[in-house]
């Protein structure tokens, strides 16, 4: 099939970003420009030759510019198929000319949404006429060339430069770049109305293409980040994020955030291998790192205070991939920069504190798991103290820690912990006791000591062989959510042992 050349193009856009420019090379290879409002204004002050689209509708704007565009002589214009003699027979019947390109976006809906609460201005900013030209532009892509990206200005005019028209191949992608960016769209405004993916009938993410990844979890497999990354983290140097890292970024983030107080998470394929706090950044690492030291090499480091050269100073030695924090000081700066391709990324708490409400969507085959987002960490009217003996306040603070860090860690969980730091982390065992005893054999490894020690658990115990474990290693307290059909079995168990325990009847599962 031979595609017709391109001898006239509707251009109406929002973002006016290269428009100029594309509408000045179009002119120059003897395409018509129609265009209508701002678009055809901006034109005319580049004296490039426009035609206005009501001089073809031979009809005005109406209802405050509401309709320009929905009108049969735009519309069969795009919509006609240049083979079917019937389509061209009623153009010519109703003196109508073909369109053969269209370069349209849409007025900028989500962010009215972000920076305006007045519902009327917001629904407003929903584009009508540039959807719909768009969509026939790319029904009809075989006649019509859809343009929606100014990254795709150039290939465009090059083909009309050389060949006078598009190829097929390209007007298929064009088109699919048209589909995708219309069904963005209408997706943002679907959750403006109801922001819970949870509660939608079908499923729809409004979420843009930020940048490739150079690859996913390995080397053979591709990966892109989609979303508002950028508006959360900051990457400020070092190589570019793999997958992995952006996986790891995210988790140690997340937990690190839990605290208020001075605080360094170390993460490892997305599991906590060290947390502590302290009065400064330094104190809390020597903390973070003693309860492993081997597995922080090559992983993941975040802080939730601002970075200082001191803390910069301990951590340079190490291979750490990534360090995260909501800023560095310029002495910080000067020491971990040092490292070419060590990575340092700027997260800005505020938006992480918006977006970390939105839905949490995985793909399975051939469909989408969505949660809402596991934000609470615990319901203190729901904490009840289950055994004989009350925790005392020390150990209570240390349960506290301890289960911070269990909401973050895979199932099953078992965090050993003092008030303010980790002392040993079992996670993602089938059992909840292994979890256990690997945590109890990593502390011995690092030498130290769980005497007096609280446990979190981030599920119940489904057999008391798990608080023995437990007990046997030197804890005195745990905390876990309850629940099970033996709790009266893993209670005494814990009585027997004179340990304190606190069911908080929430769990934490992280698969």
């Amino acid at each position: 099939m031979e595609t017709p050349p391109i001898q006239r193009a509707l251009l109406s856009a929002w973002e006016k970003t290269g428009i100029v420019e594309f509408a000045r090379e179009l002119s120059a290879l003897g395409v018509e420009i129609l265009s209508t409002g701002g678009t055809a204004r901006a034109l005319r002050q580049a004296e490039i030759p426009v035609t206005l689209v009501e001089t073809v509708t031979q009809m005005p704007e109406l209802l405050d510019g509401r309709v320009k565009t929905l009108h049969p002589a735009i519309h069969a214009a795009l919509l006609a198929q240049r083979d079917n003699l019937q389509h061209m027979e009623h153009l010519r019947q109703h003196g109508i000319t073909p369109i053969d390109l269209v370069c349209v976006n849409f007025y900028p809906f989500a962010e009215a949404a972000a920076h305006s609460s007045d519902e009327e201005h917001i629904t407003e900013m929903i584009d009508i006429g540039g959807p719909a030209m768009l969509r026939a532009a790319a029904k009809n892509y075989r006649w019509v060339v859809p343009v929606v990206l100014p990254e795709d200005y150039p290939s465009v005019l090059e083909s009309i430069r050389t060949t006078g028209t598009v190829p097929l191949p390209l007007r298929r992608q064009l088109a699919a770049k048209a589909f995708q960016y219309t069904a963005w769209y209408d997706a943002q405004v679907a959750q403006y109305f109801e922001p819970s993916l949870v509660e939608h009938t079908y499923c729809t993410l409004s979420e843009p293409r930020r940048f490739d990844v150079r690859y996913g979890e390995n080397p053979h497999q591709r990966a892109a980040l989609f979303g508002a990354f950028d508006q959360a983290f900051l990457h400020i140097h070092g190589k570019e994020l793999s997958y992995n890292n952006i996986l790891d970024l995210d988790a140690a983030v997340q937990l690190v955030l839990e605290f208020s107080e001075p605080t360094v998470v170390i993460v490892k394929h997305t599991n906590p291998c060290g947390v502590g706090s302290g009065d400064t950044l330094t104190e809390a690492w020597e903390k973070a790192y003693a309860t492993d030291t081997v597995s922080p090499f090559g992983g993941i480091v975040a802080t939730n205070v601002p970075i200082d050269e001191e803390f910069a100073a301990s951590i340079h030695p190490l291979f750490i991939e990534l360090i995260a924090a909501p800023a560095f000081s310029e002495a910080a700066l000067g020491v971990l920069t040092k490292k070419k391709d060590r990575r340092l990324i700027r997260f800005n708490t505020e938006a992480i504190e918006q977006y970390r409400r939105y839905s949490v969507v995985r793909s399975v085959t051939a469909g989408l798991l969505i949660q809402t987002p596991d934000v609470e960490l615990l319901r203190s009217q729901d904490l009840q103290v289950v055994t004989e003996r009350e925790p005392t306040d020390a150990e209570f603070q240390a349960m506290m820690f301890a289960w911070k860090v269990a909401k973050h860690a895979k199932s099953n969980a078992i965090v050993y912990a003092r008030a303010d730091r980790t002392l040993a982390i079992g996670a993602g065992q089938p059992s909840r006791v292994d979890s256990a005893r690997i945590a109890a054999w990593k502390a011995q490894q690092f030498g130290l000591d769980l005497r007096g020690s609280a446990v979190a658990s981030d599920a119940f115990f489904p057999f008391a062989d798990g608080v023995i474990q437990c007990a046997e290693a030197g804890a005195t307290a745990i905390i876990q959510p309850g629940g099970s059909i033996r709790d009266e079995e893993v209670i005494r168990a814990a009585n027997e042992r004179n340990i304190a325990m606190i069911f908080t009847g929430m769990r934490h599962f992280r698969h």
